[in-house]
């Protein structure tokens, strides 16, 4: 068992309750997912604001904005994990709600990246910003792969930097460089995205081609 099934199962037990009182009351999977997604559109308005102050000379409004935009895209994390769970107890999985997830997920990762990627080039930290987008690149990739992979008939859930992984790390590292009121902590951790996240794609590809080569040469 790996640390992040030990975590899910974890997790699951403290919002399992919650996740019952939802099913009772009428709330679907999908609504829930759409809830995640919009506190993410939330996230992004607070780091635009932040990147805007930033650029006004405002860096105590601006750090306190980051802040509370790590701590929005932490709640809607939780959203991001309730959505399935419900659907798997309430018996209500479909077809379209595992796309309506996957597509919202995306849009998620790459609008609070985008916010980011203001905040750095605002402040004057242009490399920064290019490496946020390089982030934001290998974020979509690491998707694109599983996603192209499940297509061929591969389980491709390999790599270090999965969308939990990178949830968490974009969300600590905006609250700490927040709160800190240093913005070398939101640095590391898109450093750290774009490096692993990347590095996670290509390991991705180089498992799809090893389980390719065996298949072809059975043929």
């Amino acid at each position: 068992m790996d640390y992040r099934t030990i975590i899910q199962k974890f997790i699951y037990v403290i919002i399992n309750p919650l996740i019952k009182a939802m099913i009772r009351i009428g709330i679907t999977p999908n609504l829930t997912t759409t809830l995640g997604f919009l506190g993410n559109i939330g996230a992004t308005c607070l780091f635009i604001a932040a990147a805007l102050d930033m650029q006004s000379g405002k860096q105590e409004v601006a750090f306190s904005l980051l802040c509370w935009g790590g701590v929005v895209i932490l709640l809607a994390g939780l959203f991001d994990m309730m959505d399935g769970r419900l659907a798997r107890l309430g018996g209500m999985s479909t077809v379209f709600g595992a796309l309506w997830d996957s597509t919202l997920d995306r849009y998620s990762e790459l609008v609070t990246l985008f916010g980011i990627c203001l905040v750095f080039i605002q402040s004057g930290w242009f490399w920064l910003g290019v490496t946020t987008f390089a982030a934001m690149v290998g974020s979509v990739m690491v998707s694109y792969v599983r996603a192209r992979a499940e297509g061929l008939g591969i389980e491709c859930k390999v790599g270090l930097m999965q969308r939990p992984e990178r949830v968490v790390v974009t969300a600590l590292a905006a609250i700490v460089s927040g709160a800190t009121g240093n913005l070398w902590w939101l640095a590391g951790g898109m450093i750290l995205i774009a490096l692993l996240a990347n590095l996670t794609a290509f390991w991705r590809i180089a498992h799809c081609y090893k389980v390719l080569s065996k298949q072809d040469g059975q043929h």
